[in-house]
């Protein structure tokens, strides 16, 4: 069984085309793609949960 791609944070803003500042507020109210904290601190985003959370982004986008 392969392991799920982690992705950078930064790898994830630059996909997104956000700031860093702007993705932390959003992470504050709950709208974020959900982080995995490395046991050195770094964080990660698993491939599948930034697709997901694109797809409900453009679900909300479209109601």
């Amino acid at each position: 069984m392969a392991r799920p791609q982690m992705l950078k944070l930064r790898e994830v803003l630059k996909e997104i085309d956000m700031s860093r500042a702007a993705f932390y507020r959003m992470r504050a109210r709950g709208k974020a793609p959900r982080l995995q904290k490395l046991p050195n601190g770094e964080l990660r985003v698993n491939r599948a949960d930034l697709d997901a959370w694109w797809a409900a982004c453009e679900e909300r986008a479209i109601a």
